[in-house]
């Protein structure tokens, strides 16, 4: 379970609060006995201080803090959420920073984060910190996070556990200017990531995807034209970023569904299923929506086995040929005339040489033989990219 030692916690209390501001004091024998009542009293530049203990589901929150007088829920430690169709309901949110507590057990989603339809007023301003989302009580499409219509948001150092069946980690749609980071995803169903529904301009980095279902990340996919945010929006999802991320199975690591102008750089994909990559279009009204494409693949490294089918399934509608794909690394562990997909600088038939946490040593081909590009400055573990930067997530 999260939680956080009590000097780190004072420190927090100091960051979180004005002087003028209060500390809510919620659990048994506290000022308040659930977050709910306290979030119906609480001010912006107030603390929502969770005590130790387990605590039922189905709240409901609609907090406001300012810009400069965020409103700060923190667990005291071992905080667990079980329960529920859905552990918190948040609406019209804006200005909260969440930090290390246990959601688990939902049959809903785990915790939903909306705009209460009102599209023009997202939820904003949302950090959430080493919270712990795990085992869905659900097959179907139930998402352990679900943020529909929330701009400028942050998730760092989270873990993803044991997702249902038809659901996702986090499903985002329309939601715009994110940041998804050193986060950790494994068991999902469906998916760990999913952008879509009007999304942009979202980056994933320095991600651990193990086992994560279908599409460990689904850039873009298939929205019903009511829940677009904007309304008018042309496309499924655009500017996505995916960056010094891992991933560890999955049918497919990655799925461009409808998106444009994305770049998926510096990852390394391990034992893929069926795919290394899909091009897909599931919303077929290119009239409107942009198709996919005009997107970018490079400085992966791609390691595969038998099981692979082929490393890239393309849809009809999408846009295959705008795609650009450079300095891939392309092995297979049993077939060394394996090419992958055609690029500019492709290294194939050479093991990446890699270790067992899959970073790299001098002594890879991996090493130093990137394409140069901007972005991503650090590479999985934190470390910056040398010039001559290299393949894969790791820098050697």
């Amino acid at each position: 379970m999260v939680f956080l030692n009590m000097r780190f916690l004072a420190l927090l209390l100091l960051f979180c609060r004005p002087v003028s501001a209060a500390v809510l004091h919620i659990g048994a024998g506290q000022a308040y006995a659930d977050i709910t009542a306290a979030g119906v009293a609480a001010k912006p530049g107030d603390t929502l201080l969770l005590h130790s203990g387990e605590y039922a589901g189905n709240q409901s929150l609609r907090l406001q803090g300012t810009f400069n007088k965020w409103i700060c829920i923190l667990a005291e430690k071992n905080v667990v959420f079980k329960g529920g169709v859905t552990a918190w309901n948040c609406t019209d949110i804006a200005y909260v920073h969440i930090e290390g507590i246990t959601f688990k057990g939902q049959t809903g989603n785990g915790v939903n984060i909306d705009d209460g339809g009102s599209y023009d007023t997202p939820s904003h301003h949302l950090r959430l910190e080493k919270c712990v989302f795990r085992d869905m009580a659900a097959t179907g499409n139930n998402d352990l996070l679900k943020l529909s219509g929330v701009d400028e948001m942050t998730i760092v150092e989270c873990r993803f556990e044991n997702g249902a069946q038809g659901g996702s980690g986090i499903d985002m749609v329309g939601c715009h200017n994110g940041l998804v980071r050193q986060c950790h995803f494994e068991n999902m169903g469906s998916n760990a990531v999913q952008m879509k529904g009007g999304s942009s301009d979202i980056r994933v980095e320095a991600c651990y995807f193990k086992n994560c279902g279908s599409r460990a990340i689904n850039l873009g996919g298939s929205t019903g034209l009511p829940f677009f945010r904007p309304a008018d929006a042309r496309y499924e999802a655009t500017r996505l970023q995916v960056y010094s991320c891992i991933f560890i199975g999955s049918e497919v690591p990655v799925a461009f569904v409808g998106c444009t102008h994305s770049e998926v750089v510096n990852n390394t994909i391990y034992k893929p299923g069926r795919w290394v990559i899909r091009i897909l279009q599931e919303n077929k009204d290119t009239v409107r929506f942009a198709r996919c494409g005009d997107n970018t693949f490079s400085n992966n490294i791609v390691y595969v086995d038998a099981q692979l089918r082929t490393a890239c399934s393309v849809d009809q509608g999408t846009l295959p040929d705008r795609f650009a794909y450079a300095n891939n690394l392309w092995y297979h562990e049993g077939d060394v005339q394996w090419r992958g997909v055609a690029g500019k600088h492709s290294i194939t038939g050479k093991s990446p040489l890699l270790r067992e946490d899959l970073s790299i040593g001098a002594e890879s081909p991996a090493a130093g033989a990137g394409l140069p590009v901007q972005q991503p400055n650090t590479d999985y573990s934190g470390r910056s990219f040398s010039k001559n930067r290299s393949i894969g997530a790791y820098e050697f």
